[in-house]
């Protein structure tokens, strides 16, 4: 079931945050640009984004994979406008399909008229939804055989200094983000649950998580 709590909670989040989102993110938000170019869809494959935001990351994927379709979904509605806009702006509303839905019981099928996706993403998003384990095991099983899952988050920062962690942490809990100390063996568990490889690691000594789960 939607949640619609979680939901309201993220509008107001990004009420005011989503005009200048995309300008101060691109330099916290490591990890992204390595995920879209390690996706490498198959010509004519499908990519989606969970919790897809301005949807600055599916615009990145579009360009970068000219034969793929692209498709997203946000929880939160004011984000979405925002998505919606910049696709329009970069005249990508041919190739890229937005809709409204949560990450944990989403039916893709019913929202872009699809089952399966060769590549499926999420990037910072994890850490903001509560049930995310859920959320994980939702996205697996919609994965197309061979298809495979990329998940970039805040990592554990074991390699940097402690200040600069319980700083980072506690700023990032103002905006309700909760790195996940678990991320890996959930995903682990996820990969076992669906015959999958996974490829786990740790990038900028720690700051964030960089996953990659394949089905067979």
């Amino acid at each position: 079931m939607l949640d619609k709590a979680h939901a309201s909670h993220l509008d107001g989040i990004y009420r005011h945050q989503r005009f200048f989102y995309d300008l101060t993110r691109e330099y916290y938000l490591l990890g992204r640009n390595k995920l879209i170019a390690d996706l490498a869809p198959p010509a004519g494959g499908s990519i989606l984004e969970i919790g897809c935001g301005t949807a600055r990351n599916l615009i990145k994927a579009a360009q970068a994979y000219p034969q793929a379709r692209c498709f997203g979904f946000d929880l939160s509605s004011v984000m979405l406008r925002t998505g919606q806009a910049s696709v329009r702006r970069h005249g990508l509303q041919t190739r890229i399909c937005l809709r409204y839905a949560d990450a944990t019981c989403f039916d893709a099928a019913d929202l872009f008229g699809i089952d399966r996706f060769d590549r499926i993403f999420i990037s910072y998003a994890l850490s903001m939804i509560p049930h995310w384990q859920a959320a994980l095991r939702r996205a697996a099983g919609r994965l197309a055989p061979g298809g495979s899952l990329h998940v970039v988050d805040f990592g554990s920062c074991e390699a940097l200094p402690a200040l600069f962690r319980q700083g980072l942490y506690a700023w990032l809990w103002k905006f309700s983000v909760q790195p996940r100390a678990t991320l890996g063996p959930a995903l682990e568990a996820v990969a076992r649950e669906y015959g999958g490889r996974l490829d786990f690691r740790s990038l900028f000594r720690g700051y964030a998580s960089y996953a990659v789960l394949t089905l067979p």
